[in-house]
Parts: C-alpha cells; structure tokens; sequence
C-alpha cells in the first residue's frame, strides 16, 4: 500500500474506448481538461456544443435540444453589455452581431445533432446542484453572463429534480443512439464562491444523482475524477493559487487514471506513440540549421508516414505537412 494515497477501485467497463470511436462531451470546464487531451491524442472528438455547462438542468436541457436541433431565432438571444447572447449558452457563444453568432449557435445545433447520431460515447461531467433562474421569465439559465445577481433566483437543485430531467434525457438519447454509452463524472473543480459548506452539498448531490442513474441505467457508468482529487491526491499541492482548479500534475494524473481504465490497451500504445509526435512536432530547435536536426525531422516523417499508413481513419496531415520541412 502507498503510505501518501488512499488507494482507490476503479469499475473498468467491459467494452472500453478504442479508435476509431466518436466522443461527445460536455458540461463544466473540466470536461475540456479531458475533451483537450482526447482530440491532442487524435480521438474523434466534439465537446461542449452549448459551451461550458455546470448544472444538470442546462446539460440535460442541451442534450435534448441536439436530438431534434432547435433552430435559434433572434427573439431566443438577448443583447447585454454590447454582446448579443442566450441564456442556454456560455459566454463563448457571445458576439457584437447578432447575425453572426445565430449562425454560430445553429451550426453548433446541427453539428451535434449529427454527431450524437454516430456517438459511440458520451461523456457529461456535471459541476455544481445550483441553478440560476432569470426572474421576470421564470427562465433557468445556463449562464449568468455577468449580469446583476438580482436578475436572477440562485437555487440549490433537489436529488428529485435532478434525477427526472437526466433520467428523461437518457432515455430519450438511447432511443435516439440505441449504441451510445455514457460516462458520468463529476468536476473536482471547488465552486468556492457558493461557501465551502454549499460547495460540499452541491458536490454530494451530483454523486448521489449520478449512482442512482448509473444503477438504472445500463451502458452507463461512473468515473470518479472527483474522488482522485479531492480523496487520492487530497493536498492543496495539487491545486492552481486560486486553490479552486486542479493544477496540471492534478488534472494530468485523473487524465493517466482515465486512460488506464476507459480506453483498451491497444488504443492506449497507439495513443503513446500519437504523444510522442505532438511532443516532436512543439519542438523548437535551437539550431535549425545543422544536420542532427534535419535527421530528426526525417526520423519523424518517417514516423508519421507509417502510423497514417497503418491507421488510415487517423488525420496525420499537420504532422507530416511539420516534419517534411527539411
């Protein structure tokens, strides 16, 4: 036993993540910590359609929306701090025209119809229990966009109602994508500006909701990011100052955990083998000029040409377009 971690039993699925599968993610910002390392590794990858979501009304309301993609009208967005924006998107889906970013929205809708169509897995990591309601529309928001607080009522979501509007959004997605499979975790990021207390209660509320669903639901399962940051690694070492983010050795080691036991072993030396280039390609050479490094570039060419020969569903393009510079 590690005398510095509290050792931890992850449930492995039998069928595991292999390329050349189709990801969608989406939720908090920690979705993205894993959405970043899946696209740099060549997965088949869409996140976060609306943008970053926290609340499982906003998650399941979205993922219901891409199944029979709604198609946003002017009335749908409001214009705030010179930005046109909707209250069911994150503030990157904000812009000074309105024309523009409706066509941003609506091509985003159609892409994730699409994709959820092929999906093989979905991946939603929920962030926090509370949810903001826009008073004078009784409107539940995804996104403040830092408008004043007395815009809105700030609540803290029941296990019920958390429970029906993702048990009704698993359904609907299964009958949708009979083959998806989809993977719950829970963002380790502390939403401390709710009071630690609050955090805490909103935290235990998202892992009650999520075994309950995990428990009905086949093809569903639980990875614990949540608990090998806050129970495994458990030190303020493994934190930004900000002492609320996970800090890269944090994020980096629930990303080697998610590896391990979500994606199958082949995958998984392929995916070694795909880091490696992108650690070639962010090279820069000191001395460009010498021979030493255009033999590395060769070498790496040589490298890329064969893996795109042995896995033609893989884009090498950018790769090989780097290292044939010589």
């Amino acid at each position: 036993m590690d005398p510095f971690f509290l050792p931890i039993q992850i449930s492995a699925p039998a069928d595991r993540i292999h390329y050349p599968q189709k990801i969608l993610l989406t939720g908090s910002c920690f979705t993205e910590h894993i959405g970043h390392h899946l696209m740099d590794i060549k997965f088949d990858v869409l996140q976060n359609p609306n943008g970053i979501l926290f609340d499982p009304l906003s998650v399941a309301s979205s993922l219901i929306s891409y199944l029979e993609p709604q198609s946003f009208q002017p009335e749908d967005l409001f214009y705030y701090n010179e930005l046109w924006q909707s209250w069911k998107h994150h503030g990157s889906f904000s812009d000074t025209s309105q024309a523009l970013i409706l066509s941003c929205i609506n091509q985003s809708q159609q892409a994730a119809h699409s994709f959820m169509k092929k999906a093989d897995w979905l991946i939603i990591t929920l962030g926090s229990s509370f949810s903001y309601t826009l008073k004078d529309k009784n409107l539940p928001v995804a996104n403040c966009h830092r408008a004043p607080g007395d815009w809105f009522t700030k609540n803290l979501l029941p296990v019920e109602s958390m429970l029906a509007v993702l048990d009704e959004a698993i359904h609907r997605i299964m009958d949708f994508n009979p083959g998806l499979r989809i993977v719950f975790t829970i963002s380790p990021v502390r939403h401390i500006r709710d009071g630690v207390i609050e955090n805490n209660r909103s935290k235990a509320r998202l892992i009650e909701v999520v075994h309950q669903l995990v428990n009905k639901f086949n093809r569903t399962h639980y990875f614990p990011a949540y608990e090998l940051v806050m129970d495994v690694l458990r030190d303020y070492r493994f934190y930004d100052k900000d002492l609320v983010h996970p800090n890269y050795m944090a994020t980096n080691f629930v990303l080697e955990n998610f590896m391990e036991n979500y994606v199958e072993a082949e995958s998984r030396l392929l995916s070694e083998e795909i880091r490696k280039l992108q650690i070639s390609r962010k090279h820069r050479a000191l001395h460009p000029e010498t021979q030493a490094h255009r033999r590395f570039l060769r070498d790496q060419y040589s490298k890329t040409l064969e893996l795109a020969g042995k896995y033609p569903y893989l884009d090498f393009k950018a790769e090989l377009e780097h290292f044939k510079k010589v």
